[in-house]
């Protein structure tokens, strides 16, 4: 009993020097101490585009596939048309630097999303379906199909519709590649058409049998030609374009950065519009084999992400 009552007469006491205690902090130092309630707002993030002039660099994805973008073994950096492009118009942005960062073209998408790098220079085509994901930047270039067959073109493929009507024709393209949709509004069947993962493995499969025709722009399959010395390959000549939703196909290829990023894109556009047609572009791209006949002339992203069958 004497054990239950000190507990409680303890307990009063320690609620009353509690109830005083709160009292006399009413005006403490503490709560005077205590910084002022703000209602500015959270700083905001910073920009890719300010953060890239702030550090000087930039990470582009590529997918080595020459003319475009690709490693050059003998000088160990990334080069073709899309990367000296970017150089030159990132550098008159204040960003001097380009990092490169390795990735399949059916990959290039989602690692941009994913902000493994901030643009992709890879000469993708801009099209309606892939505006749904990607802000593109204007076009550099305009360019036509092609194939790469075996030496003799055995089963005489000049066009998507040679493919179709023959049963035992096999179509090559690279993963994630517009030939694909190409092959798929040519009525070609999926199960004739073999994806490979990259241009070196398309090749490879062409002169394997494994596929017996290669779909992909001209410019590629010019590239692969002069770097191919075996003998056993060709491109298809003459070549027929083929006609979707009743347009004869020509892709324009740009440079993609994320949906966010709309600043950033503007402000590339505006140094690309100086760029492009000039002599110093002419000379940068000319090792690629690009000529005045690629030039994309008044096409736009934005006519491009509008149009229908491209």
């Amino acid at each position: 009993m004497t054990r239950i009552l000190n507990t409680t007469k303890w307990a009063v006491l320690a609620l009353s020097f509690g109830l005083m205690a709160a009292c006399s902090d009413s005006g403490s130092d503490d709560e005077a101490t205590k910084p002022a309630a703000s209602n500015d707002p959270p700083p905001a993030a910073q920009s890719t585009l300010a953060a890239a002039k702030a550090a000087g660099k930039i990470r582009i994805g590529y997918a080595n596939e020459a003319p475009y973008a690709y490693m050059d073994s003998e000088k160990n950096q990334i080069t073709g048309e899309a990367v000296e492009i970017a150089r030159v118009v990132l550098k008159r942005m204040g960003i001097n630097e380009v990092e490169g960062v390795l990735t399949e073209f059916g990959s290039l998408i989602p690692g941009l999303q994913a902000k493994r790098f901030d643009i992709i220079a890879a000469g993708m085509y801009v099209t309606p379906e892939r505006c749904q994901q990607v802000a593109f930047s204007n076009p550099t270039y305009g360019v036509g199909q092609s194939f790469l067959v075996q030496k003799g073109n055995p089963k005489n493929l000049h066009s998507y519709e040679d493919v179709a009507k023959q049963d035992d024709a096999r179509l090559g393209v690279v993963v994630g590649a517009i030939e694909s949709e190409y092959a798929s509004k040519m009525d070609i069947p999926v199960d004739r058409v073999v994806v490979f993962p990259d241009v070196v493995s398309a090749l490879s499969g062409v002169q394997a049998g494994r596929a017996d025709a290669y779909a992909a722009t001209a410019m590629t399959v010019n590239d692969l030609m002069k770097k191919t010395a075996t003998g056993d390959l060709e491109k298809a000549d003459p070549f027929t374009d083929p006609v979707v939703d009743g347009k004869s196909v020509r892709g324009y290829g740009a440079f993609g950065f994320r949906k966010d990023d709309q600043e950033f894109v503007d402000a590339f556009n505006a140094e690309l519009a100086k760029f492009i047609g000039t002599e110093e572009h002419a000379k940068i791209v000319a090792p690629f084999g690009f000529t005045k006949d690629e030039l994309p002339g008044d096409v736009t992203a934005a006519k491009l992400c509008a149009a229908n069958g491209q």
